[in-house]
């Protein structure tokens, strides 16, 4: 072998073998580099992480078909959507974001891509309130002008009753989607925009009926005003999973043998029909305020373990 060419080879292995050292000793100081910029969790905060772990890992993220509670309605949950079960979506709602206590509902749904602890999280509850068949022959003389002046109103009283339990004060800010209700498929839809306490951000409620024989399913979206464009583009889908079993839809109504509400449609906009049946005064209180517990800084932390727990189906 020519010495010459012998001797570059050489020189050429050892910058090789240099370049990779550097490229080694760069990469060890960039990851020093990212440990020190991570924040520094105090003891409570890595409680709380903990304690958020291990509740996640508990809970049962069910996809495909779901009966409902009841045996009236059920649901056909995309893999873009998981369910949570009524007792794990209690825990969501009082337990991680910090609401009132109340009864146990239906259950809930979130978008498979967050768990109840992200900041950007969203999901939404499911109720059924068995009041009788609901008329929806006064859907176009329905002044919903007039229908937000009450819920103002009403919202100020329970405001009240907050406050006096040591809860925030709340307002009803106004619409963030005027009422809408399809006749054909029996669906209202609206949505209402509220200022808890001293909350920087307002909270959006969107709210979904879906008229069934003997009462009405009740979907309400929980999220920020940040995410209404989210919430109407997913609309539909969640319409889409929601059906009453037979034996329960609307059309299968018979005036002989079934009881007719004593309400229209407009008494589902006011609310007021959920506080007599019992529904936590109002489903439109429940808000999400998991950052309260945990600044947002830490947020993403909770997007490590998404994907996992043995819950995922």
């Amino acid at each position: 072998m020519n010495r010459s060419f012998y001797s570059a080879s050489l020189a050429g292995i050892a910058s090789l073998i240099l370049a990779l050292l550097c490229l080694g000793a760069q990469a060890q100081i960039q990851d020093a580099n990212e440990v020190a910029a991570e924040p520094q969790l105090s003891e409570e905060q890595q409680q709380y992480i903990a304690w958020a772990q291990q509740t996640w890992d508990g809970m049962e993220r069910r996809t495909g078909t779901v009966e409902l509670p009841g045996g009236v309605a059920s649901l056909e949950v995309p893999d873009s959507f998981y369910y949570l079960n009524p007792e794990d979506s209690k825990v969501v709602l009082e337990e991680i974001w910090g609401n009132p206590e109340g009864e146990l509902g239906l259950g809930m749904l979130f978008p498979m891509d967050v768990t109840p602890f992200d900041g950007d999280s969203w999901g939404v509850t499911i109720e059924y309130s068995e009041e009788g068949y609901i008329r929806d022959d006064d859907a176009a003389e329905i002044d919903y002008s007039e229908l937000l002046q009450d819920m103002q109103a009403s919202t100020r009283e329970e405001s009240a009753y907050r406050v006096e339990n040591g809860y925030e004060s709340i307002s009803l800010v106004g619409w963030a989607e005027r009422p809408y209700y399809d006749t054909e498929q029996k669906k209202l839809y609206w949505a209402k925009e509220l200022a808890f306490g001293e909350m920087e951000s307002n909270t959006l409620n969107y709210n979904i009926r879906v008229l069934g024989r003997k009462g009405v399913l009740v979907l309400n979206f929980i999220a920020g005003m940040s995410q209404l464009e989210d919430i109407k583009q997913s609309r539909d889908a969640v319409l889409a999973m929601t059906s009453f079993n037979p034996g329960y839809r609307y059309e299968e109504f018979d005036p002989e043998i079934d009881k007719v509400a004593a309400y229209g449609l407009g008494a589902l906009v006011t609310g007021k029909v959920l506080a007599k049946t019992g529904l936590l005064a109002g489903l439109l209180l429940f808000l999400k305020k998991a950052w309260i517990l945990i600044p947002l800084a830490f947020g993403a932390l909770f997007k490590l373990f998404r994907r996992g727990g043995k819950g995922d189906q």
